[in-house]
């Protein structure tokens, strides 16, 4: 009996211990993940061990789950800053970059604040009876620079400033004597030294365009608008004097424009008084007039200034100036130059008495024109902006015309970094002994 009873007893504890073996088993194999079986497993868990971070956050997955992104090798698009500009411009405000104005007196009057707040223009030219002292004409380019500080867009301060009879500077600044004499050292290291001292000439009152060099060839000596104002009567010659006066300019963060193309060096009758015509044909045109503006195409010319002559042969309708043919089919097209073109002053008895200023306006924007130059009066200013927005909303020119020119103007006014906050720059008395230095090099040749 007492045998009997110590086994149940002893059965009944091995009993009641495998059972709480048998329940911890359990319980610990449903708190775990089943192990994988596969052939690489081994006593150290490598496998297991390759899928899993100490940390769980940074866990990789499972080979077979990696997705990976695909490996885009285009580069990344750069910003186009002159679109992005363009785009934020209103119609009206395209438009007035698209002008480049006179002013009246020496001091900025309601009419030219109106002028700059209504129709936002692109840009100003001074000419001699808006000249003064050098700190009078610096405080008139200044006070327009400040009222065009209301418009999206920095203004060109343009100016005549060729050396010789075509002068704007105050008398306190030293001259510099005409393209002809110079042009006759046939030396294009003091050509470019030009260029420079005309540059910081007009620094000196606040100018950030200059309408120079003149790549005109004098082959008529009974021209009454060119003469001395050519570098020569010979192709080379004022191809090379032409581009280093460029290059000069330039090197002084001036604005170069180039002119007057297609070639005003074989008229007869001055374009500021009636429509000259030049009977030459395309071949003659290429064999000299055009020389010097290629040259210029391919020196990357930041702009070309286009005449008021007729070439019937080329275009039998239009001048230069409003022709399809000669901007938009040759410049544009054969020389390949997309750069800024300017019109000469549309005012101009070449164009008042042969062509409404109207049609002029809207004939040189489908021409190919970029900036049109009207210079002493307001109101042919208002007239060209007027006809221009009506030209938009009435479908005659498309906005999308309007966009090429003014991408180009945005494009150039960046490229010189031009802000309305920059002051007239320079010593007067070293650009002056500079300018006297320089001159004693032309005589003595």
């Amino acid at each position: 009996m007492n045998t009997n009873l110590r086994f149940n007893r002893q059965f009944r504890f091995v009993l009641m211990l495998s059972v709480i073996v048998a329940l911890s088993l359990l319980l610990a194999a449903c708190g775990q993940p089943p192990k994988p079986s596969t052939a690489t497993d081994n006593n150290n868990g490598t496998e297991a061990n390759q899928n899993h971070s100490p940390s769980g956050n940074n866990a990789t997955p499972p080979q077979d789950e990696v997705q990976e992104e695909p490996q885009d090798d285009t580069p990344a698009e750069e910003t186009d800053l002159v679109k992005e500009q363009l785009q934020q411009l209103t119609l009206e405000e395209k438009v007035g970059q698209m002008i480049l104005a006179g002013v009246q007196g020496t001091t900025l009057d309601d009419q030219a604040k109106q002028m700059i707040a209504g129709q936002k223009i692109g840009g100003i030219i001074f000419y001699a009876n808006n000249v003064t002292t050098l700190q009078g004409t610096a405080a008139f380019v200044q006070s327009i620079k400040k009222a065009n500080q209301q418009n999206p867009v920095p203004i060109l301060m343009s100016v005549d400033q060729e050396g010789g009879k075509v002068s704007r500077m105050p008398d306190s600044v030293e001259s510099i004597p005409s393209n002809r004499k110079v042009g006759k050292t046939d030396d294009t290291k003091l050509a470019e030294k030009m260029g420079a001292l005309l540059a910081r000439q007009i620094k000196l009152a606040g100018f950030n365009v200059d309408f120079a060099p003149v790549l005109d060839i004098n082959s008529n000596p009974k021209n009454p608008v060119i003469g001395d104002r050519s570098f020569g009567s010979n192709a080379d010659l004022v191809t090379r004097m032409g581009i280093a006066e460029m290059k000069g300019l330039r090197s002084e963060g001036v604005i170069p424009v180039v002119k007057h193309f297609p070639g005003h060096g074989d008229t007869s009758v001055d374009s500021h008084l009636d429509l000259p015509v030049v009977n030459k044909s395309e071949k003659q045109l290429a064999a000299l007039e055009w020389i010097p503006f290629q040259a210029a195409v391919k020196e990357q010319a930041e702009a070309v200034m286009v005449a008021h002559i007729l070439f019937p042969k080329l275009d039998p309708d239009y001048p230069a100036s409003l022709s399809k043919v000669i901007i938009g089919d040759h410049l544009r097209g054969k020389f390949k130059y997309d750069g800024v073109v300017i019109t000469d002053d549309l005012s101009m008895g070449a164009i008042s008495k042969n062509y409404p200023l109207n049609e002029a306006a809207i004939a040189t924007v489908q021409a190919g024109s970029d900036i049109l130059l009207v210079a002493h009066s307001y109101e042919s200013a208002k007239t060209i902006f007027d006809t221009l927005i009506n030209a938009v909303k009435s479908g005659k020119i498309k906005e999308s015309r309007i966009d090429e020119s003014v991408y180009r103007i945005l494009a150039l006014k960046q490229h010189f970094k031009l802000s309305d906050d920059q002051e007239a720059t320079g010593d007067v008395k070293q650009l002056n002994a500079d300018i006297r230095s320089w001159r004693k090099q032309i005589d003595a040749r």
